[in-house]
């Protein structure tokens, strides 16, 4: 680690520099307007009314994201951590990568809704993060990064300018890619060690807390992230409000749900940290769309129903049968609340709601966000099982100290040896 890390580290940054003097350049619209005397709205314009909305998703990518994964009682560290080094080096790239396909290879300027694509860009690395949470290692997640956002630039590119399709809220060009690239890689690193589970891969009392308030976060900016890139106006409002609406019955649906399906109708944690914020991803296609808000809390509540069926009997079934183990049941929360979104936009253009595409171009796109995700994800799975990248053993994972300074005595270790002392008086007495 002491030599591996910091070499490539430094050696992305480095790369990221050079493209970034080769590609990027600020925003000249205002100038041009000026040389030529007009008043005409500029992209100069936008930014700092889409401000807003921007600082919103940066919050949901860095603070959300990043605390929504600190479940795991000795995994806080590398969950907040990691999260902030994929997250700044996938803007970066993502800027590059976005930037040069939609300009054909050319030198681009950076406006705010680059700027909000490129965090996009890095949910999907993000989401995927969450299937592989505790059994990497921060070189092969800076491998992935790059691999990921690449092909994900690729299909985005596909997604919006060949099929031309609508994903306002990126149901299927983030959630659902990202949750399938991250099954993929999730596959191909399928330890057989860890098959009957693992000491570190539970939770403590505050480690659910810290998670929960990821989920507030992302809960609460939710409707940004929706309507960031929406068109001003009709299509923007509609963003907000549907998305608003289909939380709110997503989280009461979700709440039901799970005492309904655990043991004394108790509610269960990881439900409540999760599955509430699927409503978000579903409605995200058609977010914009004249769909009626009571549509959208039908979308909502179907989403919620699906991710906690999926916690309590898909993800111990992906593991035990399908040698897949999901970390953080991303599959529930943005794979199939992803696909619903991707159907749900089907159905909406085929019953004339909207005319912005086609059914066949929305099931394309779908179907490319899945296939594409699926490929690169086997992919990038395999290089990640090289065995060079100073991935954790099987006893070591789900542990910080193995790449992280942590202090000398840990809360839950004072707690189990307190337990160990208590129990060791008992047997003495």
């Amino acid at each position: 680690m002491r030599f591996k890390f910091p070499l490539m580290a430094i050696g992305l940054e480095g790369a990221m520099i050079v493209l970034f003097h080769l590609y990027v350049q600020y925003e000249k619209d205002q100038n041009i307007s000026q040389q030529l005397n007009t008043t005409r709205p500029t992209k100069m314009d936008s930014f700092l009314p889409l401000y807003p909305l921007f600082q919103d998703v940066h919050v949901m990518i860095f603070v959300g994201f990043g605390f929504l994964m600190t479940f795991l009682k000795k995994y806080g560290f590398s969950s907040v951590g990691i999260n902030l080094l994929i997250a700044s080096l996938g803007l970066q790239w993502g800027t590059i990568a976005q930037g040069l396909l939609h300009s054909h290879g050319q030198k681009f300027h950076i406006g705010i809704k680059e700027m909000i694509n490129a965090d996009f860009s890095t949910a999907s690395v993000l989401i995927s993060f969450g299937a592989v949470l505790g059994k990497t290692s921060p070189i092969q997640m800076l491998i992935m990064t790059i691999l990921e956002i690449a092909v994900f630039a690729g299909n985005e590119f596909l997604v919006g300018e060949i099929f031309m399709a609508s994903d306002i809220g990126a149901s299927m060009t983030i959630h659902a890619f990202g949750a399938y690239f991250g099954l993929a890689v999730a596959g191909v690193l399928y330890r057989s060690g860890l098959r009957e589970g693992h000491k570190n891969e539970e939770s403590v009392y505050h480690s659910d807390l810290f998670a929960m308030i990821g989920t507030l976060f992302l809960w609460i900016f939710w409707p940004s992230f929706n309507s960031a890139i929406a068109e001003p106006g009709d299509h923007q409002y509609r963003a907000i409000v549907n998305t608003y609406f289909s939380l709110a019955a997503c989280a009461l649906t979700a709440y039901a749900v799970s005492s309904l399906v655990m043991h004394r109708g108790k509610l269960e944690m990881v439900h409540i940290q999760n599955a509430t914020l699927a409503g978000g991803v579903a409605v995200g296609t058609c977010a914009d769309m004249d769909i009626q808000p009571y549509i959208a809390m039908i979308i909502g509540s179907t989403a919620g129903l699906i991710s906690v069926l999926g916690y309590k009997f898909l993800t111990p079934f992906f593991a035990s049968t399908l040698k897949i183990h999901d970390t953080c049941g991303v599959h529930n929360l943005h794979g199939l609340p992803g696909v619903i979104g991707g159907l749900a936009s089907i159905v909406a253009i085929a019953v004339g709601v909207s005319n912005v595409s086609t059914v066949a171009m929305q099931a394309a796109a779908l179907g490319s966000s899945i296939g594409t995700a699926i490929v690169g994800g086997l992919f990038t799975g395999l290089i990640l099982k090289i065995p060079f990248w100073e991935q954790p053993l099987d006893q070591y994972c789900y542990d910080d100290s193995v790449y992280w300074e942590v202090p000398r005595w840990r809360e839950h270790d004072f707690h189990f040896h307190e337990h160990e002392d208590h129990k060791q008086l008992e047997l003495e007495a």
